[in-house]
């Protein structure tokens, strides 16, 4: 996470490549001080010290960069997080400096986040790329999506979820399959109701 005395945390880094020769700037000076709101907030504990970070315990890498199984340890730290996590950047008080992007293509898009958990766990291969094309999810492919929306049912879904859940636990991809019958543990372990009972439905 680099901080930026005028921008505070939210932005991209990029670089240029050139054979130009530049003079570097001198380094910045320590913006974080005695603040520990980013080790604090980190879900998984994965910042260890002030400047450290383990990145296999970071949600991020749990939910984007690990293509295999998220370790069952973290899977209810993760809450609701489906990808990424970005606590560490709303916990850091230099964001109070912050501009919202007027980029449009950072802006929110309806036909995203007008999805629930649930629906997500319907998408098809090719109904995944309609809903992410020219999103960065996109670039984690269907199983690993999936994967991430049932652990975050897991952690905050409800007995309506069950069904859906429990559909996917016969998935014949082995990593949809495997999180998805955790999911459906932990709900049923959350409401009380033994493997054999149905989930009813709301009043």
């Amino acid at each position: 996470m680099q901080v930026h005395r005028k921008l505070g945390t939210w932005f991209f880094l990029a670089e240029l490549i050139t054979t130009l020769e530049i003079e570097p700037d001198s380094p910045s000076k320590d913006s974080c001080g005695k603040c520990n709101r980013c080790i604090v907030a980190c879900p998984t504990q994965a910042i260890t010290a002030p400047r450290r970070l383990d990145a296999r315990r970071c949600v991020s890498y749990l939910t984007i960069e690990n293509k295999g199984p998220i370790p069952e340890e973290f899977r209810r730290a993760i809450g609701n997080h489906i990808y990424g996590c970005d606590d560490c950047l709303v916990a850091c008080p230099w964001n109070k400096f912050a501009e919202a992007s007027q980029e449009a293509a950072f802006q929110a898009r309806e036909s995203i986040f007008s999805h629930t958990l649930r629906d997500f766990l319907s998408l098809t291969d090719e109904t995944f790329r309609q809903v992410f094309a020219k999103n960065p999810i996109k670039r984690i492919k269907r199983p690993a999506f999936i994967r991430n929306v049932c652990v975050a049912l897991g952690n905050v879904g409800t007995q309506e979820d069950l069904p859906a859940l429990e559909s996917l636990s016969e998935d014949p991809h082995p990593l949809i399959a495997e999180h998805a019958r955790w999911a459906v543990a932990e709900i049923r372990q959350r409401y009380g109701l033994s493997a054999s009972e149905t989930a009813q439905p709301p009043p």
